[in-house]
């Protein structure tokens, strides 16, 4: 199936119930820092939430309650990935999507077989205190050429301003999450990804 070309990144299961009837199609569930109980009914809340608005739920980092919930897709870092059990993932059928940041991880992930390929910070990013200072466009364009088929997600200081030239790059997907969660009026900003996206 073709993934949708926008990519949003929340916290909490209360967005999914905002953003999705805005028309968003695939979503990523990155919670930080909560009880093992709190995880799962956000886990299941979101699932519920996806299914019942034709949306993809990628699930990142907790692949066993992610299985465990049904789920289809999740999303690993590289420390995730060290700690992960690949083999149990694929058999449950999960669809695999991993960050990827310098050369070395993105031949240690190629070799997995992943279903998409994330490549940031493509610009600074707020975010995350990285060693990666930017990747730039460039870069963009040399992993496209090199993951061939495969998805390319480009994440980190994006904007809707920006999307475009990253597109043009090679990025088969924007993802995004300050853009929006810090953003005064969510809704409309959404709103104007869904537009320059599609």
């Amino acid at each position: 199936m073709m993934l949708d070309r926008f990519y949003p990144i929340f916290d909490h299961a209360d967005w999914l119930r905002r953003m999705l009837p805005l028309g968003v199609k695939l979503v990523q569930l990155r919670i930080k820092d909560q009880p093992d109980a709190v995880v799962r009914d956000q886990i299941a809340q979101s699932r519920d939430l996806c299914r019942a608005h034709g949306a993809v739920l990628v699930v990142n980092d907790f692949w066993q309650h992610a299985i465990e919930a049904g789920c289809e897709w999740i999303h690993l870092g590289q420390e995730d990935l060290d700690a992960a059990d690949l083999n149990a993932i694929r058999k449950a059928g999960l669809k695999l999507g991993v960050s990827t940041h310098d050369d070395d991880e993105l031949e240690r992930v190629l070799s997995m077989g992943p279903d998409y390929v994330a490549l940031g910070p493509v610009y600074p990013t707020i975010l995350k205190k990285m060693k990666w200072e930017q990747q730039g466009l460039p870069r963009v364009t040399e992993w496209k050429a090199r993951v061939g088929d495969i998805p390319l997600i480009g994440i980190g200081g994006m904007s809707v301003a920006r999307a475009p030239s990253a597109l043009q790059a090679g990025a088969d997907i924007i993802s995004v999450v300050t853009d929006i969660t810090l953003n005064a009026d969510p809704e409309t900003r959404v709103r104007e990804w869904i537009e320059v996206t599609r």
